[in-house]
């Protein structure tokens, strides 16, 4: 295993887990989530899926190389998405017709999967603190260590010689 498929799964390891402690979050001490929280959901999981894909599905450094790029793309993305969490949308009283609102609603995500991708509460209702700092900004950390890392694998996959097979 090279070491951005190491990288790639270790981005992918964390989206999860993060992914599984909102779940939880939400679940057993009900913190229902918002919008904007719900597409970060959908865009660590899309991360996850992309990293796994790239580090498991083909072993060929083009497909690594791809991988990388798009979850270091999608973590800019869900920078964005936190920041405006963050910074805008937990100052507002609803998030009712927001970009993210829009979005989770017209995908049907949230009526096909609601314990996953289910609105619950409104921007401002979701703002909760861990450890004394806000969800957003947890959320923010964790995209900029996922696309920091995709970058680390993206240089690994990068520099890495290909392996040619021989037939002799």
């Amino acid at each position: 295993m090279t070491r951005s498929d190491r990288l790639l799964r270790l981005i992918g390891l964390l989206c999860l887990a993060a992914v599984g402690f909102a779940l939880i979050s939400q679940h057993a001490f009900g913190m229902p989530p918002c919008a904007w929280c719900v597409l970060q959901r959908l865009i660590l999981l899309a991360i996850a899926a992309v990293c796994s894909l790239a580090s498991m599905g083909w072993k060929s450094p083009v497909a690594r190389r791809a991988g990388a790029i798009t979850a270091a793309a999608l973590a800019v993305c869900g920078i964005a998405v936190a920041w405006y969490q963050h910074s805008v949308a937990s100052q507002m009283l609803s998030c009712a017709q927001t970009f993210a609102d829009r979005f989770i609603s017209a995908s049907g995500l949230d009526a096909a999967l609601p314990w996953l991708f289910g609105i619950y509460a409104s921007c401002m209702n979701a703002r909760v603190n861990l450890l004394g700092v806000e969800y957003a900004l947890w959320s923010l950390a964790l995209f900029v260590l996922c696309a920091v890392l995709a970058l680390a694998a993206l240089r690994a996959a990068w520099t890495a010689p290909e392996r040619r097979s021989t037939s002799r």
